[in-house]
């Protein structure tokens, strides 16, 4: 409607014009106007095209606008439907739910390398060669349902040489509420409280388990339920697990429960001074079994650890750990002391000492030693490898299959030691 009110007042300003110019001619040149009189028509009827031409142009430029005008209300008609659909989505808000409150993890810990292994009364043994091991994989997957409440699953993919397969357990699986700095509860299987700890300051599990582990006078996960907490802003640690003894991967009950505590003190910042210890039956009290011993174990812990120095020294003692089911009772204990130091951007030189005896009532000659040592490269974040060399030598009396005597068995392992964390 516009654009023709905007025509008509075109033409009236073009009359207009044209009617006045026309006058003066008239009054001064009549006969002139009439000879003129068919061009000012000719001309007129021009000015008439041209404005026809336009209006033309005006109403399609119109109907253009009408038409984008109803592109656009369509459009966020659209718009607005799609995004009321979204979120009324159900499934699609749990989904995101689901993925924001979901994490995913792993480690593996693997090597290269060559053994030689001596038995003292036979020669060399099947344990010798070379190869690629993967000792452990962990795969965990930890959700969190509110800001108290949490679950994990983890498990743990390693080769028994006992059987000559490769095994799957579950390592960790539990339900944590995480009430207070002070207080969290984990049911289920979890990390115990003495191996995790000590790994934590070692820093080199990947190479080599820490003592208590590599001995077997410890468990590193097992089920039950779990408490830990700090106090003082992290001055003082502490974990109490009471668990059913048998190790993570024999969830079996017996008559009682067994319990492993620690308590951890830091006198400076990356410091710790901790104390544990084991008091129960391993899981092998079962009714209808006969008399057991009680097996326990006190340990101590002095270490340090930043980015770029590590230092340790670990202790244990420990009484009836192997002869719960037997009439005997029996004692052992051990040390082991290690340290690291970055020389260059990502590169850190390592070495650790350990020394046990194994049977100090039954067997006061067995014992084991053992040492490695190595350099380690940080290839990427979450990417360890290391050049390593390990010696091992176990003492052991028997009487078979000759006269009694001391029998060892050493061990020696060169190669490269690897940890992928994610």
């Amino acid at each position: 409607m516009r654009s023709k009110l905007l025509v008509v007042a075109i033409a009236a300003g073009l009359g207009f014009t044209s009617l006045v110019s026309a006058a003066p001619a008239q009054k001064t040149k009549t006969a002139r106007a009439e000879q003129t009189s068919a061009a000012t028509n000719a001309e007129i009827e021009a000015l008439k095209a041209q404005l026809a031409a336009m209006q033309s142009k005006l109403d399609d430029l119109e109907q253009r606008a009408d038409a984008q005008s109803q592109i656009n209300v369509s459009t966020g008609q659209a718009i607005e439907k799609v995004q009321a659909t979204g979120s009324n989505d159900k499934s699609l808000a749990k989904l995101e739910k689901l993925v924001n409150n979901t994490s995913i993890g792993g480690k593996m810990y693997f090597d290269f390398s060559n053994i030689s292994q001596k038995n003292s009364d036979t020669g060399k043994t099947a344990a010798s060669g070379t190869g690629v091991d993967v000792k452990r994989f962990y795969l965990s997957v930890t959700h969190k349902f509110d800001d108290v409440w949490s679950a994990n699953l983890t498990t743990d993919f390693n080769y028994a040489s006992a059987i000559g397969q490769t095994s799957l357990f579950v390592k960790k699986a539990y339900v944590e509420g995480s009430f207070d700095p002070a207080f969290k509860l984990r049911i289920g299987s979890a990390d115990m409280p003495w191996i995790p700890f000590v790994e934590n300051y070692y820093g080199f599990r990947y190479v080599e388990n820490t003592l208590t582990d590599r001995l077997h006078y410890a468990n590193s996960a097992d089920w039950g339920l779990h408490t830990m907490g700090d106090f003082g802003g992290k001055t003082v640690n502490y974990a109490v697990s009471v668990v059913n003894g048998n190790g993570y991967k024999n969830p079996g009950r017996s008559k009682g429960v067994d319990v492993e505590a620690r308590v951890g003190f830091v006198p400076f910042e990356n410091a710790v001074i901790a104390v544990g210890g084991y008091d129960g039956h391993r899981g092998k009290e079962v009714q209808g079994g006969g008399s057991t011993n009680t097996a326990s174990r006190a340990d101590l812990l002095l270490a340090y650890a930043d980015k770029n120095y590590r230092f340790g020294a670990e202790y244990f003692t420990a009484k009836n750990w192997n002869n719960v089911t037997t009439i005997s009772t029996d004692k052992a204990d051990g040390y082991s002391v290690w340290g690291s130091v970055a020389v260059a951007d990502g590169v850190s030189l390592f070495a650790r000492y350990d020394s046990a005896k194994l049977s100090k009532t039954l067997d006061p000659k067995a014992k084991d030693t053992y040492y490695n040592a190595g350099v380690q490269f940080d290839i990427t974040k979450g990417f360890q490898l290391a050049a390593v060399y390990k010696h091992e030598k176990g003492d052991k009396s028997v009487g078979t299959p000759v006269p009694p005597h001391v029998q060892n068995v050493k061990t020696d392992e060169v190669g490269i030691f690897g940890q992928v964390a994610f």
